[in-house]
């Protein structure tokens, strides 16, 4: 049997035995992982006028060259976008990038500068305080308040060069002699419903500039009215893409062509979705019998 010889740790050496260096033998002193800084006090406030003027610029920047959420202020769009005395007026998101790669279409729903000429829908109510009328403007810029009284929303009914007239024998509107299927189209029954539709034309649309309806046919004042007209594409603002406020009324703004009409197509034309559809099961037909073959295979082996 062996003994075990006892170790001896060197007096000399400065490292114990558990492996941490002694004090007093070159061995630095330890720091805490962690140090807390104090916090300034009013960092905070500091910041802060910097942080309202960078989303000031954000916003102007956002809503100068993106969108911008406009208040309707009348009827004259009913029932598409509400913007009736007494209720909660729609918030609609305009869209101020389509226009700069597109013309305005037939259809289009769109918001403009009204020219000198058009009359505002809504009589005016900024204050004569200067700083209140700051902040009227200020709510107008970011969608709290109505926006300012040259602005509209209509509907986009003809472009330049086409002609437009009101109406034929069943009411409805001639765009280069052609009637329009406008399934948009609201009647204020208190103003005389369709009936009661107010002729003109016919009117040629001079190039750049459109005609513009409500479609609250009977309660809009719009292209038609006395001293109004056709409007300079470059007054249009941008396309009304979404109702954003109120929640209840949350969608997406229709913009069917009223121009656009479905005609009945030749025989051989109206055959080509059979066509297309029997040319498209041959090969459908052929890769799932090439599928089925592995497993008949196996089935058969496993009969066997």
């Amino acid at each position: 049997m062996v003994a075990s010889q006892p170790q001896h740790n060197d007096p000399d050496d400065s490292t114990p035995a558990h492996g941490t260096p002694r004090a007093g033998a070159g061995a630095t002193e330890e720091k805490p992982f962690h140090t807390k800084k104090p916090k300034k006090k009013g960092s905070f406030w500091k910041e802060l006028p910097i942080l309202i003027v960078v989303a000031l610029l954000l916003t102007f920047l956002i809503q100068e060259f993106l969108a911008r959420v406009y208040v309707i202020p009348s009827q004259s769009m009913e029932q598409t976008l509400h913007g009736c005395a007494g209720c909660t007026n729609d918030r609609v998101l305009v869209d101020k990038v389509t226009y700069r790669f597109s013309n305005p279409e037939p259809g289009d729903v769109v918001v403009f500068r009204g020219p000198d000429s058009w009359s505002p829908e809504i009589v005016g109510s900024r204050s004569s305080n200067s700083f209140v009328r700051w902040l009227q403007g200020l709510g107008s810029f970011i969608g709290l308040a109505p926006p300012d009284e040259r602005d509209f929303v209509k509907r986009v009914i003809a472009v330049g060069g086409q002609t437009v007239q009101c109406c034929d024998d069943q009411n409805r509107l001639l765009v280069d002699g052609k009637p329009l299927t406008e399934p948009y189209l609201y009647w204020e029954a208190d103003r005389g419903g369709p009936e009661d539709q107010t002729r003109f034309g016919p009117i040629t649309v001079p190039q750049g500039h459109l005609w513009m309806m409500g479609d609250n046919r009977n309660n809009s004042s719009d292209s038609r009215a006395e001293g109004h007209g056709p409007v300079p594409v470059d007054n249009v603002i941008g396309k009304a893409q979404v109702i954003v406020l109120p929640p209840s009324r949350w969608q997406g703004i229709d913009d069917p062509n009223p121009q656009a009409v479905a005609l009945g197509a030749a025989p051989w034309q109206a055959g080509i979705p059979a066509g297309v559809g029997i040319a498209g099961a041959v090969p459908t037909l052929w890769l799932i019998r090439r599928g089925l073959r592995p497993l008949r295979s196996r089935q058969k082996r496993e009969r066997d």
